[in-house]
């Protein structure tokens, strides 16, 4: 029943994000995350005009979810290493730029002018994700090895995601979690024993997640957003955002889902609790990737692009009530 469930509001999402890129009205609802301030206006560049670069910080955002980088993939979400780096270079091509869930949700959205924002995840914190050389680097065949190679070539595409761990990260432990984190790397929640949470009883639910984000702070990371075992919430939703366990006490910004399309601008129609992620794997998948990059790239109005500037939201004047009441000391329609 969970996994019909699951599926039922995976392609509830799909057709909701369809809607919208075809230009069918929705409606937004959600409470914005907090606000973020913005960088010392002497390090800022001068701003950009909004109707120059067609700025819409309104738009939808790709927030892809990845699992294992494999010579030969085992699941639909594994993927070749060819393919990961094919997919980097098709994001830098049409102008992504990559920031972190955390980023993400807290509207922290720093990026060049015209450029559009992804969201790099990846689940289970397998050795394919990430593993040292005996020099103690990234391995150049592991996920986060071929990102960093990614942005050593291409300067302007900064080598950033956020990796759902869950207690026994990569092999390798909280050494792993904190040269992550060292690294502007954002270290999320997955539970402890990578659990279905449906499956637990309240006790079980906070156990699972409060002793998650013990590890991972033990390696002196901070939890900000956690991302559902098979994309299943428990019982009671609200486990899932807050609660606590043997002294500990989690509270995450974000909660992230499995599937299946977009995600509304932070400065809009999004819910912080049950955040749509956008698979990434092996070949060609329903609703995958290459599916939505594709229609975002048929309607580019529709994705959310930046006008440079952190400290201001830039949107067509259209548009202005899409915007979260929240957020309208930062508002910038033209």
């Amino acid at each position: 029943m969970a996994g019909k469930t699951v599926h039922n509001v995976r392609f509830a999402l799909s057709a909701l994000v369809c809607a919208l890129l075809t230009g069918c009205a929705t409606t937004a609802a959600p409470e914005p995350a907090v606000m973020a301030s913005a960088p010392p206006s002497s390090v800022m560049p001068p701003p950009a005009d909004p109707a120059r670069v067609a700025a819409n910080e309104l738009g939808l955002v790709p927030v892809l979810m990845y699992h294992q980088v494999l010579p030969v993939p085992v699941g639909e979400y594994d993927q070749t290493a060819v393919e990961f780096r094919a997919e980097l270079d098709r994001l830098y091509r049409e102008g992504y730029r990559p920031v972190t869930a955390a980023d993400y949700i807290a509207g922290r959205i720093d990026i060049p002018a015209g450029t559009h924002p992804v969201v790099l995840t990846f689940d289970d914190s397998t050795v394919s994700q990430f593993a040292f050389t005996a020099d103690g680097k990234p391995s150049p065949d592991c996920a986060i090895g071929i990102l960093e190679e990614f942005g050593a070539q291409h300067p302007d595409f900064r080598a950033t995601a956020t990796l759902y761990v869950n207690n026994q990260p990569f092999d390798t432990g909280v050494r792993a979690l904190a040269w992550l984190s060292e690294h502007g790397y954002e270290i999320g929640a997955h539970t402890a024993n990578h659990a279905a949470l449906a499956g637990l009883d309240r006790t079980g639910v906070q156990r699972e997640l409060a002793g998650n984000v013990r590890l991972i702070e033990s390696s002196g990371a901070r939890v900000h957003t956690m991302a559902l075992p098979f994309g299943i919430a428990p019982s009671d939703r609200a486990l899932a955002t807050a609660g606590s366990w043997d002294g500990i006490t989690y509270s995450f910004d974000a909660v992230m889902l499995v599937g299946a399309g977009p995600a509304p601008s932070p400065f809009g129609g999004i819910d912080s609790a049950a955040v749509p992620r956008i698979r990434s794997g092996r070949g060609d998948v329903d609703f995958d990737s290459a599916y939505w990059l594709d229609r975002l790239a048929e309607r580019p109005d529709q994705r959310y692009t930046s006008d440079g500037d952190p400290a201001r939201i830039s949107f067509p004047a259209a548009l202005t009530a899409e915007l979260t009441a929240a957020w309208a000391g930062r508002a910038n329609p033209y």
